[in-house]
């Protein structure tokens, strides 16, 4: 066998190791950038499912129900087109399932009472990832504008609502105490919580009625009375725990404005 020969030969299984090896890298990426792939709609899925199991029952309208629905079917296509080993089929099922029951208003979430600072704090978290999860799904085109604007304005207006809904208990559990002062006091509070949100109907309906209670309470501390109990109390307090699923107000919103 000749040099040359010998040469060739060599540069041959040169080649072929080298091919071999960039062969190798390259699967071994590409099973890297799948298995990051499926990692990253995995969270995605968890996440959306996560804040519709916690987001407290007075918060999740059926809009929002829907949308973390939808994020839930985006990431559960993505993960059926990686092929992975998830239960992937089952979690479409479920979504499948329960967007049938949202629709046909068949859907009932427990409310949660906002009656600690804590809690306030937890669900203004979980009402903050919401919206980074609108934002996100604006920018990667899943939600047109006119859309992510509607929902980015309601979850803030809900962020603000949080805080009032601890003021409101706190304000209930004076008035049942007789505590007149401490109860207008917490109301004031509820009342700045929602005047945050001025462009929305809803806020602007709560802030009227605490004004309203307010006025009652200053004058039963005027006339001396000592109690605060009284049908008005009952009223708002109804008003308040349903007024962000009362069909009638729904009309009247216009989150776009």
């Amino acid at each position: 066998m000749d040099t040359t020969t010998i040469v060739i030969i060599l540069a041959a299984v040169v080649a072929v190791s080298i091919f071999l090896i960039v062969l190798s890298q390259m699967r071994e990426k590409a099973r890297i950038e799948r298995a990051r792939k499926i990692t990253n709609q995995q969270d995605a899925y968890n996440r959306a499912n996560r804040l519709l199991s916690e987001i407290p029952g007075q918060y999740l309208t059926s809009d929002l129900k829907l949308l973390l629905i939808k994020r839930m079917e985006e990431a559960c296509v993505q993960l059926a087109g990686l092929k992975s080993d998830l239960p992937v089929k089952k979690w479409q099922e479920a979504a499948q399932q329960l967007k049938d029951q949202i629709q046909a208003k068949q859907d009932t979430r427990s409310p949660v009472k906002i009656d600690t600072p804590e809690k306030a704090t937890y669900v203004k978290e979980l009402l903050q990832n919401l919206f980074k999860m609108i934002e996100d799904m604006h920018k990667s085109s899943k939600l047109d504008a006119a859309t992510a604007k509607k929902n980015l304005k309601f979850v803030l207006f809900l962020v603000h609502k949080t805080h009032a809904d601890l003021h409101m208990f706190q304000a209930r559990d004076y008035v049942r105490q007789n505590e007149i002062r401490k109860a207008i006091h917490a109301y004031h509070l509820a009342s700045t919580e929602m005047g945050k949100s001025r462009d929305n109907p809803l806020a602007m309906k709560a802030v009227k009625s605490f004004r309203i209670r307010i006025k009652e309470l200053e004058a039963l501390i005027v006339e001396g009375k000592d109690t605060a109990h009284s049908g008005s109390q009952a009223k708002l307090d109804r008003e308040w725990d349903t007024f962000l699923h009362d069909e009638e107000w729904k009309k009247k919103a216009d989150y776009d404005e």
